[in-house]
């Protein structure tokens, strides 16, 4: 028989020849598939235990959202999705997706500035809208959870800044370490964080305070964030893996309550991915209108994101 759960757009599709066949074939078990997986950008995992995926953030390059990161981030997004259609029949194999960095001290410092700037110059709007696009569309699959009946997490170890931020707050929960760090940096140099800030921000802590957040450009603690209401589990330096862990061993029981309450989230406050261009759109657009010091001022920014690189590669390779 069929499985009749539906495949969204964004994966690839399934022919009813070929999909019953999948049924009937011998599968591997789901964690043994996933540490197959190979990622150029990212680390994935599954621990069929509590039946959780972690997926690490690792970018070749600078430690943003660079193409090849969004592309790599995409395909493992179909992957997860391909493994529920695939096992229809089945016990779901993940109840939990954790998304974190594999990074020392960065979570992620955002978009990927340089080629904003390169772009910018040339006045071409539409690469401009095509990367903005291509960064949206797994923010807004990660607000969906994949169009499964999974809870998603942001683990944040280290600085989230700009779409680093929006990409957390674009999960069902986040846990973030007492000293970790998240802001909205863009209007340093004159332009604001098109990638879901304020759609997710506005649903979460109303309008007027989302845009305080976006117009001081303040940095926050995860401190901060939690007694506003933003981060949901606050977790001591070094124990943020740990308090995920707890977390599920705590909740497991109320998963399927859980996993509801967040469809009425969705439903009662709707983010759709029609919002979410409209707003990129706009974005591409200010970007447009930036003067040569306001690049000036990314670029600077660029660096430093480069210089922040730098110094973790020895500590990656020491691990």
């Amino acid at each position: 028989m069929t499985p009749s759960i539906a495949v969204p757009e964004f994966a690839p599709q399934l022919s009813p020849i070929f999909a019953p066949r999948l049924a009937i074939q011998t599968r591997e078990p789901a964690h043994v598939e996933v540490a197959r997986s190979h990622y150029r950008n990212l680390a994935v995992r599954l621990d069929p235990a509590d039946r959780t995926y972690w997926c690490y953030m690792q970018p070749e390059g600078r430690p943003s959202f660079t193409p090849e990161l969004l592309h790599d981030i995409t395909d493992m997004q179909q992957s997860i999705r391909r493994m529920f259609v695939e096992r229809a029949d089945e016990e779901p194999p993940i109840r939990y997706f954790v998304f974190a960095s594999g990074l020392p001290g960065i979570y992620s410092l955002g978009g990927d500035l340089g080629l904003f700037i390169e772009k910018i110059r040339l006045g071409d709007r539409a690469a401009l809208r095509r990367y903005a696009h291509a960064a949206i569309e797994p923010i807004h699959r990660n607000y969906a959870a994949f169009d499964t009946p999974i809870i998603t997490m942001a683990l944040v170890q280290g600085d989230a800044l700009g779409g680093g931020f929006e990409c957390a707050l674009s999960l069902d929960m986040i846990v973030a370490e007492r000293s970790s760090k998240m802001g909205l940096p863009e209007i340093l140099f004159n332009l604001f964080p098109g990638m879901g800030a304020y759609s997710f921000l506005s649903r979460r802590i109303g309008a007027v305070a989302t845009e305080k957040m976006i117009t001081s450009g303040r940095i926050y603690t995860a401190e901060e964030l939690h007694e506003m209401g933003i981060v949901d589990v606050l977790a001591e330096d070094g124990k943020g893996t740990e308090a995920v862990h707890e977390y599920i061993a705590e909740n497991g029981r109320k998963y399927n309550a859980h996993r509801a309450l967040i469809q009425a989230r969705r439903r009662v406050n709707p983010i759709t991915l029609g919002e979410l261009r409209d707003v990129v759109d706009i974005w591409a657009d200010a970007c447009l209108g930036l003067s040569e010091s306001d690049l000036r001022k990314m670029a600077r920014l660029t660096q430093a994101q480069d210089r922040r690189r730098a110094a973790v590669v020895p500590m990656i390779a020491a691990e």
